[in-house]
């Protein structure tokens, strides 16, 4: 039986252990953390990604925990005029065959993980962190901080935006802050004024910022993040920094009344550095030999288009139906994976649509944040162009089949 090596025990890594399951692997996922958790702000799942969750079966796990919002708004921040939209609920499902959900990480990550503990095949461990690693043409051998030895036929970084496998793998050196901090809450949906209980995805523009909230938990409470320009805090590396209200009120200024008794009701903030890569270069960042990146450690993605889970989840699926794939069995008995070839393959068929993933998340950061000209521009596309100007086919008619 062919063995497999995961690093990192986050959305990208569980998506991988869970195909590489469903294919009859033998996993071992290392994990450096205490335990198997995820904190952190809400997803949104766009159709792109409710596919492939649809396609491992999950989809009724989803709908007992995630929202499904019924429409995206986008408002400006000052004055509260309505800047444009997009219908979402059965519109979006009649339009590209899944919804569109809204789910705290934390849920999405228990949906994963479930799938995975118990099982024979999957082998996780925990406070297991990444010393070095070896490849060669027989596989991969790894060495964690306590000592701790692994060999398997290959190596799937899922480590994240300050990953230890793309450390050693690429040597490009550490993601850099890009200017951004995002403020993160959760709000029990019942502490809300009554006209802020929407089931819908709420974005706010102004000049240097912009705000965005949707429910999560089933509709039971409501995630809002705010993007504020800002300077690096004290430790880059951690994007769960405590976050004072007054800080976030200096750096947002004037704000229209709905947004402002959004902000009140937060019972506590937390603070999130947003660090970045440039766009991913070639096939070559995703995978070398018997050792990929999936997930962050490959692209990781800036917030402002809500794909940054969507795009580790399609890298899973992708490999998940690479895998499926009797060409890539050899050996006497037709079991043996030919992972050097698998892999590039993986990585030519995913790193265009992280790239552009990449490239289409930054621009709209700029757009979000514009002033001036651009902020007059953008604001009259969305009223000429309507849904058309907010609609991703390209994007939400995915993910490419392998």
């Amino acid at each position: 039986m062919d063995d497999l090596l995961v690093i990192g025990g986050g959305m990208a890594g569980l998506s991988a252990a869970l195909v590489a399951q469903r294919a009859g692997l033998q996993v071992t996922l290392l994990e450096q953390a205490e335990a198997f958790s995820e904190v952190g702000a809400g997803i949104q799942l766009g159709p792109n990604a409710v596919r492939v969750l649809h396609d491992w079966g999950l989809l009724p796990a989803l709908r007992e925990l995630a929202a499904f919002p019924e429409r995206l708004a986008v408002r400006d921040a000052r004055s509260g005029a309505q800047l444009g939209g997009l219908t979402l609920g059965a519109a979006m499902q009649q339009r590209y065959g899944q919804p569109y959900a809204t789910i705290h990480r934390a849920d999405l990550h228990q949906i994963l993980l479930r799938q995975l503990q118990g099982s024979s095949q999957v082998d996780c461990r925990l406070r297991q962190r990444l010393q070095a690693f070896e490849q060669d043409a027989d596989g991969v051998r790894l060495q964690t901080e306590d000592g701790s030895r692994y060999q398997a036929s290959a190596l799937l970084g899922c480590d994240g935006l300050w990953s230890r496998v793309r450390g050693q793998l690429l040597a490009d050196g550490a993601p850099v802050f890009s200017g951004d901090l995002a403020y993160r809450g959760l709000v029990p949906m019942a502490d809300l004024p009554p006209e802020l209980r929407r089931n819908q995805v709420t974005a706010w523009l102004a000049p240097g910022l912009h705000a965005v909230h949707y429910p999560v938990r089933a509709g039971a409470a409501m995630n809002v993040i705010v993007v504020v320009e800002g300077p690096i805090p004290p430790d880059p590396e951690s994007w769960d920094h405590a976050a004072q209200a007054p800080q976030l009120r200096r750096a947002l200024g004037s704000v229209h009344g709905d947004f402002d008794r959004l902000l009140q009701a937060v019972p506590d903030w937390r603070l999130w550095p947003l660090n970045a890569r440039a766009p991913m270069r070639g096939p070559h960042e995703h995978a070398q030999g018997r050792v990929a990146l999936l997930g962050d450690a490959a692209h990781p993605t800036r917030p402002y288009l809500a794909q940054g889970a969507a795009m580790a989840l399609e890298d899973a699926w992708t490999l998940g139906r690479l895998l499926a794939q009797p060409d890539w069995r050899h050996g006497a008995a037709g079991q043996g994976i030919a992972w050097p070839g698998l892999l590039q393959t993986l990585a030519r068929k995913r790193w265009r649509r992280n790239a552009w993933i990449q490239q289409r998340s930054r621009r709209n950061g700029q757009i979000f944040h514009a002033a001036g000209p651009l902020r007059w521009g953008r604001d009259l596309g969305m009223a000429l162009l309507g849904e058309r100007l907010v609609d991703l086919p390209e994007l939400y008619r995915g993910p490419p089949a392998p």
